[in-house]
Formats: structure tokens, sequence, C-alpha cells
């Protein structure tokens, strides 16, 4: 979910073919004998356009997800910690169980769960990139509406930006620049709806926008190396499980459950299967075929999904202001990189 812009510090998608040379290069797993590693990716013309499709499809997956996630929010009263951990918990299991009966996968769940010097790095994952992501994002919704959530977690190019400049010990460059000037001027006009003496987006909203957007640059970054190494389904199976394993004690989802009628159980189906399982899956295999910073782009389909099915779905209205603010971000994607 972040672009490399930069010559000099090609961040996402050098992470991306170094990775996948590495996971090319290590045939043995501690302790598991010679587990084998997952694919790798030449980016031939078939590869990008197969890449291209899981990455449309994924994000409009995810966007949808959050309108969806709004309507149980909104009409069944669901708390968004409920859901979070209930999803991570049910997603997680499908991962898993998918990872153990595909026999390509399962030699490389049995290598992950044996080498124990993968688990401190697929805890930091889990809490950051699966935990934190889910929360805040669920929690920004919650405080604001299913469109607006999603265009504030795509201010994460800009913590990724950070990121490359930090470690490259240089300032952003004219174009960088004015794609921050933009990302800035689009949460202004988000916030106050183009009229700078009220607050219109309330300021909660716009923290938790604010951490998702940090959490979702962790998430384009951190597992990488893991997923080169051990798969896509079982990286993730792993961290949406410890993550909702630490939910669990603080949300007790057996005792906070909303009352669900046939179509809150739908929704929250769609919220599992459809809108977790499948987006998290299609995204990321799609990012490794076409790499970080065309997956960015196209990734682009998740706040327009989002924002369309809020309006639909749910009968959102948003202002000129609003429409306005979406564009300026959505303008950063495409110049930070």
């Amino acid at each position: 979910m972040q672009k490399r812009n930069i010559r000099d510090a090609d961040l996402a998608d050098g992470a991306d073919r170094r990775a996948d040379r590495r996971a090319g290069q290590s045939g043995k797993t501690g302790g598991t004998g010679a587990a084998k590693p997952s694919p790798t990716f030449e980016r031939t013309p078939k590869d990008l356009l197969v890449g291209a499709a899981l990455v449309l499809v994924g994000g409009i997956m995810w966007g949808t997800n959050a309108t969806i996630s709004k309507m149980l929010m909104g009409t069944y009263h669901a708390d968004p910690l409920w859901i979070a951990c209930v999803r991570e918990l049910l997603a997680g299991a499908m991962f898993i169980a998918f990872a153990a009966v595909s026999p390509k996968q399962r030699p490389l769940l049995v290598g992950a769960l044996r080498e124990r010097r993968s688990y401190p790095q697929l805890i930091a994952s889990a809490l950051v990139c699966v935990l934190l992501v889910q929360v805040a994002y669920l929690c920004s919704i919650n405080a604001t509406n299913a469109g607006t959530a999603t265009v504030l977690q795509s201010l994460n190019l800009l913590f990724v930006l950070a990121y490359v400049c930090l470690r490259g010990r240089r300032l952003p460059n004219m174009r960088e620049g004015v794609g921050v000037a933009l990302a800035f001027a689009g949460v202004v006009l988000l916030a106050t709806g183009g009229d700078l003496s009220t607050l219109k987006l309330p300021p909660i909203g716009l923290f938790w926008g604010l951490v998702n957007a940090f959490a979702t640059a962790a998430m384009a970054i951190m597992p990488i190396k893991l997923i080169a190494r051990w798969g896509n389904m079982t990286v993730n199976g792993i961290m949406f499980v410890i993550s909702g394993i630490v939910l669990l004690p603080i949300v007790r989802p057996w005792v906070t459950a909303p009352q669900l009628d046939w179509f809150g159980l739908l929704l929250m189906a769609y919220t599992v299967v459809i809108g977790t399982f499948g987006a998290f899956g299609l995204y990321l295999a799609g990012m490794m075929r076409v790499g970080s910073m065309r997956a960015t782009m196209l990734g682009t389909s998740e706040p327009v999904a989002a924002t369309v099915t809020s309006v639909a779905w749910t009968g959102e209205v948003f202002s000129p202001a609003d429409f306005a603010g979406f564009a300026m971000i959505l303008a950063m994607v495409f110049l930070v990189r």
C-alpha cells in the first residue's frame, strides 16, 4: 500500500523484489527440512494483468467492507472492537485452514510455526498491521463515515514518504512537496467543510483516521519479508489470529455480542469472508505481483467503492467541499511515488 517515489530510495518495489529473491533462495526453514518457499514473480505481462485484477477486486472488497461495517455499527449498534475481534479470529482461521489444506501452502505454514525466530516479527506485525489497522479503521468509520475514513487511510503514503526521507536523510522533492500540500489541504477541507471557523469532522474521527493511515503504512512495510518467505495465507492467518486473541479478554465477544437478525448475520458474514479474508488475501497477492507502487495506484478503488456504497446503501451526503478534499488526497496518491 505504498509507492516508491524516489529514484534514490525505491522502498516499495525494491523491498518486494529483494524479498522475492530471498524467498527464492531460502529453501530451508529452521527445523522443518526442505519447506518450499513461496512463489516468486518475474512480473511478466500476464503476472501484471493478474496482479492488477487482484488488487482492484481486493480494493473494492475493502471499500465496500467499510460501508458494511458502518451499517453494523449504526443499525445494530455493534461495537467496533467487537467487530474487529470476531472478524480477525474468523478470517484468521480461514487463512490458516486454506494454508493447511493446500499442498503448496502447508509446508510454509508448518515452517512458520516451527521457526521461533519469526515469532517476534509475526507478533509485532500482528499488533501493528492487523490489530491497529482494524481497530483504528473501524473507529474512524464509526466516528465519521465509510468514504471519509477510507480516504483518510490514503494518507498512509505521507508516513511512508516520511520514513523514506528519514532513511535517505533527505527532504521531499518538488513533486512530493506538492503531494504533501494537496493532502494537507484535502484534510483541512474534510475537517472544516470549507469554513475554517468551524470543525465539521469530529476530532476523534480525524485522530483515528491518522492512526489508521500510520498503521496502514506500516502494513505495507513490516510483513513483506514474512510474506515472501512464508506465503500470503500463512502470514495473514497467524497475524489475524494473534490479533484476535489479544482482543479476546478485552472485548469478550460472547458477552458483548449485538442482537443480529438474519440480515445482520449476513452483513457480518460479508465483512468476515469478503471484506476481510477476500480483501486482504487478494490485495496482498496482487501487490506481490505488481509491486507496491502499482498496487497503491490501483488501490484508489478502495475510497471510490467506499464513497459510492456510502451514498447508495446508507444515504450518506457529501458536500462539494468533501469531494474536493477527496480529490486532493487522491491526487496526492499519484504524486507521492
